[in-house]
């Protein structure tokens, strides 16, 4: 049986999850149960699917009976499947982290019945774009992720969180605008928004308008994606979610948009015909964005700076237009959405504990909470691409891409990209010395929860009645809580996955490179969804081939 069958299962899991949750608004431990057990269903599914392209190569399924150019396909490939397990992987631990939090707080602020079902939906619209093979399908996945996504930001009604959503609102609309009149102009110019077939139509274009509408879909992905200077509204928008919310977007929400792009580059303008450009971004990308990363004294503003910093490695990645430049973003992608959400997931942590992510009243986590420092310190080092994690291979193999491309410009992001890793090492080093290695009393405004310390400066510990609110305001009397276990389960499994990236390197490179390879060559795609010799003589954008 052809796995991608199957692949429809990635998105209507989800939406029946969704269903049934809502059906159960008023039974919060039978949603938990529920959306849990269908998300870990379809993570097995997923996994499946990635051994099955794995193994036999893209394949694809046709839905409704109707047959390509006309009707919705699905490709199951390397590259899209990688995808499809490692957000659902990350969407899984953070409804964990999510689940705990609200059984700790006793859901006591925000509608948190809906949260559930909305939090399906954003999942399946995040599968549907990484599994579909037309242009207004993908469209129709960035809309369902989005529109949940509007509902995630918003929840509780706090002012922050209202003001933030509403720059959101404007900007995904925006996005989502331009990126529906290019679609309409693509099939306007070429009378198909089959992925597939405009592989084999575009190039029969005029050049100019060939180039107009790469460049409508590049800002419209860019936008998404959160390449400079689109990337203003980012971090303003995602730190003011509650912790499960922001660390789900910022592991995924940008990815989709990246991917996007990849799509975009790789399969309907091949070449190298913006490759300066888009090396251009990727390096202002990288230096606005940590600059602004080590001007802040808040975790989560400082984590969404870096988020938008390393948007640029995928980019500088994917510029290239050589196999190995597209591997190792291709591996980065997999290792940021983890190692990203590893951070928020903490943030969210240090928040509960220390009362705050406010640097300047932080001091003595490390003390007071030994598991937590270890939780930050691992994926703050693997951002920072300290060896021998992931994160230093995957920039590694971007370095050499660069190196081996030898143009100046390449030769400037290497060093840019140097800089961004070192300047990020400095702002995960300004977070531990702050938050976690000095003592509360150097603080410059301390928290009365990290001054709560017994005469011999240990620091208290209570029982279960003192709670902590959803906002993460302390709220004990002269002692702080323990973080839950069903809090810093998931936490610390999404950190040990990230070291697990490291572990497998050599697995998981050999899988980018084979996706990069197909990618690069497109037959592979072109044929499972059109038929087989259909894009015979397509190939040849690079001189390297797409096997194993």
């Amino acid at each position: 049986m052809n796995a991608a069958s199957l692949a429809p299962l990635a998105v209507v899991l989800p939406f029946i999850g969704a269903a049934l949750a809502f059906l159960l608004i008023r039974v919060p431990r039978a949603q938990r149960v529920v959306t849990i057990s269908i998300l870990s269903l379809t993570l097995l599914l997923e996994i499946y699917l990635l051994y099955s392209a794995w193994t036999a190569g893209v394949q694809a399924v046709n839905l409704g009976g109707w047959l390509p150019p006309y009707g919705i396909s699905m490709v199951v490939d390397e590259f899209s499947s990688l995808m499809l397990v490692v957000s659902t992987s990350v969407s899984l631990a953070v409804l964990v982290y999510a689940t705990g939090q609200g059984m700790a707080d006793g859901d006591e602020e925000g509608p948190v019945s809906i949260f559930h079902p909305t939090y399906m939906i954003l999942v399946a619209g995040v599968s549907n774009a990484f599994l579909t093979a037309d242009l207004f399908n993908l469209y129709v996945g960035f809309e369902i992720l989005l529109t949940a996504s509007y509902v995630l930001m918003t929840m509780g009604g706090t002012g922050p969180r209202v003001r933030a959503g509403v720059t959101y609102v404007v900007v995904s609309v925006i996005s989502s605008v331009l990126f529906l009149v290019a679609i309409a102009m693509v099939y306007a110019a070429t009378g198909t928004i089959n992925m597939a077939d405009l592989a084999l139509r575009l190039d029969e274009l005029d050049p100019a308008t060939n180039m107009m509408l790469h460049l409508m879909l590049v800002v419209a992905f860019g936008i998404k994606a959160a390449m400079f200077p689109l990337s203003f509204w980012l971090p303003d928008s995602y730190p003011t979610a509650p912790a499960p919310v922001t660390a789900v977007f910022a592991g995924l929400l940008t990815k989709v948009g990246v991917y996007a792009l990849v799509r975009t580059e790789t399969l309907l303008f091949p070449g190298d015909r913006i490759n300066t450009l888009l090396m251009v971004t990727a390096l202002l990308t990288m230096i606005v964005g940590i600059l602004g990363a080590l001007a802040q004294i808040d975790i989560k503003r400082m984590l969404s700076f870096t988020l938008v910093s390393h948007i640029g490695y995928m980019v500088f990645g994917l510029a290239m237009s050589t196999r190995l430049g597209l591997a190792a973003a291709v591996y980065y992608v997999a290792h940021h959405i983890i190692v990203q959400t590893s951070l928020f997931l903490v943030a969210g942590l240090i928040e509960r504990r220390g009362g705050t992510t406010n640097m300047d009243r932080l001091g003595g986590l490390a003390r007071l909470s030994p598991v937590l420092a270890v939780l930050f310190f691992v994926p703050a080092m693997n951002l920072a691409g300290i060896p021998p994690f992931s994160g230093f291979l995957g920039k590694l193999g971007l370095l050499q891409g660069g190196v081996d491309l030898g143009t100046p410009v390449a030769y400037l992001l290497v060093a840019g990209g140097v800089l961004t890793s070192l300047l990020t090492l400095l702002a995960m080093a300004r977070v531990w010395n702050r938050a976690f290695w000095r003592i509360p009393e150097d603080a410059e405004h301390p928290d009365p929860v990290l001054l709560a310390t017994t005469a011999d400066g240990s620091m208290l510990r209570t029982s279960r009645s003192v709670s902590h609110k959803p906002s993460g305001r302390f709220t004990g009397k002269g002692s702080v809580a323990l973080l839950p276990r069903t809090m810093m389960a998931p936490t610390a499994g999404l950190v040990l996955l990230g070291v697990a990236l490291t572990v497998f390197a050599g697995p998981l490179f050999e899988l980018s490179d084979y996706a990069a390879g197909q990618m690069l060559e497109r037959t592979p795609y072109i044929d499972a969804v059109l038929g087989p010799g259909t894009g015979a003589g397509t190939d040849g954008s690079i001189s390297e081939g797409a096997g194993p």
